[in-house]
């Protein structure tokens, strides 16, 4: 075998080490990037953080007297049980399923899947069967989906039903008997099995693999933190605009104290000089992580101006991948922006994310957020006549003619039952 050596000519792409660094550093938070910059000042003595620790602490200080403190700016440590509980509020629970429901919460396990049997459950709090089904299907509407399954095959259906909104009888079959091919990502079987094409079968592969095996784990309680905003929205000449705060925009400082080192001294001279290297490097990483936050939190401003002026009900549809086309970024670095930020605003302290909101297509093509939907249909029926509630195609009606929302009829009963509304002729009251 004769050897020889052919050149070849290969386009990569491979991050620089200073990329990575700003990449991990734009994901950090406020609390994080100063703890983050308390462990790099421990093995760099060039670095003087006092001014920023001060600024970061009296902020902290001056607003723990207030009563933002007390309501939105400490994430105390609660339990999952207690988060579940809290979202019972935002839904109508009837008074006598509200017990069955919270013995039904805790009873679930630290992944939040049911712990006990619902036979067990209705011996234990002398209901019936159907009681029973009602409660957990309740339970199965509370955040994050998957919450209350019995296994795993219920706890994934759970979140494709929710987030795909649509129900393929083969899924439950695949689900249960063929995880195995999901996991291997055998398309082809999978296609072949339940006759549909290649490509559907991919979407199911990928919709299945995004699901969280463990939904519970999303609600177990973390250590107390500071929810310390990142900048505040507010309005100047009638404008919305955004202004960081300084520990949010932190400029390393060097210690004095090390600048008479001579190049005589060649040791440490080396060392102070690859030091300040690092500093370089890491005050590009919070340039870098600043402007991205910035040019995130605009496209948010310019997108979300109507919720800054009207409040919650004229919040907009608005996916992170639309804010990563507009900005020409890619949706995980938007993603890495957004995560664990908050801003302040006129409406109190907000998780970025609270912006990126999910939406339903209208008739005219134009999305609405659904959380918007949502909370108008509530207030619609609350404010109806007890002897004569809207049905489903009056609801529809007035969110056309009252809020030029168009959406279909199914889509009105599926969000009032999401809100665990009944239909109006379980509403009806007789005089």
């Amino acid at each position: 075998m004769d050897t020889y050596f052919q050149q070849e000519q290969r386009l990569q792409r491979k991050m620089s080490q200073s990329l990575l660094q700003s990449l991990h550093v734009l994901q950090f938070s406020s609390v994080e990037l100063m703890q983050y910059l308390k462990e790099i000042a421990e093995e760099n003595p060039l670095i003087d953080q006092s001014k920023f620790a001060d600024s970061f602490t009296d902020y902290i200080y001056n607003y723990s007297q207030s009563v933002l403190d007390a309501n939105l700016w400490v994430d105390r440590e609660r339990s999952m049980a207690e988060k579940l509980k809290e979202q019972l509020k935002l839904i109508k629970v009837p008074k006598e399923q509200v017990a069955i429901v919270e013995f039904g919460i805790d009873s679930l396990n630290d992944d939040g899947y049911l712990d006990i049997s619902t036979e067990e459950w209705a011996i234990k709090q002398q209901v019936t069967g159907d009681q029973i089904q009602h409660a957990l299907r309740i339970i199965h509407q509370l955040e994050p989906a998957g919450i209350g399954a019995r296994n795993l095959t219920e706890c994934i259906f759970l979140q494709l039903t929710r987030h795909t909104n649509r129900f393929d009888p083969y899924i439950e079959d695949l689900l249960q008997n063929h995880l195995d091919w999901v996991a291997n990502e055998d398309i082809t079987e999978i296609a072949v099995t339940y006759n549909i094409s290649t490509g559907e079968a991919e979407e199911r592969i990928e919709q299945i693999k995004a699901c969280h095996p463990r939904p519970g784990q999303l609600l177990q309680p973390e250590k107390t933190s500071y929810i310390i905003p990142e900048a505040t929205i507010l309005k100047s000449e009638g404008r919305w605009h955004v202004d960081f705060f300084k520990w949010s925009t932190p400029k390393i400082v060097i210690d004095t104290a090390y600048q008479h080192v001579k190049k005589e001294q060649k040791e440490a001279y080396t060392f102070l000089a690859r030091k300040h290297q690092e500093i370089e490097k890491l005050n590009r990483a919070f340039v870098y992580r600043t402007n991205t936050l910035e040019r995130v939190i605009d496209v948010i401003i310019k997108k979300q101006w109507q919720y800054f002026d009207f409040g919650i009900h004229a919040i907009k549809a608005l996916t992170l991948r639309e804010v990563a086309e507009e900005l020409d970024l890619h949706p995980s670095t938007v993603s890495r922006a957004v995560a664990n930020k908050y801003v302040q605003t006129t409406n109190g302290v907000l998780p970025l994310k609270f912006f990126l909101q999910s939406g339903i297509k209208q008739r005219n093509g134009n999305r609405q957020a659904s959380v918007a939907v949502k909370l108008l249909l509530k207030e619609l029926v609350e404010h109806e006549k007890p002897t004569s509630p809207y049905s489903d195609e009056v609801l529809r009606d007035k969110l056309k003619r009252e809020f030029g929302i168009d959406v279909a009829r199914r889509t009105v009963m599926k969000y009032r039952e999401q809100l665990n509304i009944p239909s109006s002729f379980k509403r009806k009251e007789l005089t």
